[in-house]
C-alpha cells in the first residue's frame, strides 16, 4: 500500500518472531485501507474522537477473524463488510 505501512507490518512480524511466533507481516490493500480510514472518520465525527483509533483496532480484529472464518473472502469482500458497518454508523450520533 505504501512504504510506511509496509514497514510497520514488517515491524509487527519482527517483534512477533522475537517472541517465538511466526506471523506473516500484515498488509493493507488500497480498498481496505480506504474503508478503514472512512470508518475512523465517521467514528471520530459521530462519537468521542478518541474512539476512532480503537474502532480501527476492532475492525482489524474483525477482519482477521473473518479471514479465518471465510478463507476465500477477497479483499473486495472485506472492504464491503467494512463499508456496510460504516454506512450503518453514518448519521448516527452517540448520546
Amino acid at each position: 500500500m505504501n512504504a510506511y505501512l509496509e514497514d510497520l507490518g514488517r515491524r509487527f512480524a519482527d517483534e512477533a518472531r522475537k517472541r517465538g511466533a511466526a506471523i506473516e507481516a500484515p498488509t493493507l490493500t488500497k480498498a481496505v485501507a480506504e474503508e478503514l480510514l472512512e470508518l475512523t472518520r465517521i467514528v471520530a465525527h459521530s462519537s468521542e474522537r478518541r474512539f476512532a483509533p480503537l474502532s480501527s483496532y476492532l475492525a482489524g480484529l474483525a477482519l482477521a477473524r473473518l479471514r479465518g472464518a471465510l478463507p476465500d473472502a477477497s479483499d473486495a469482500d472485506l472492504a464491503g463488510i467494512l463499508r456496510a458497518v460504516r454506512t450503518g454508523l453514518e448519521g448516527r450520533r452517540s448520546d
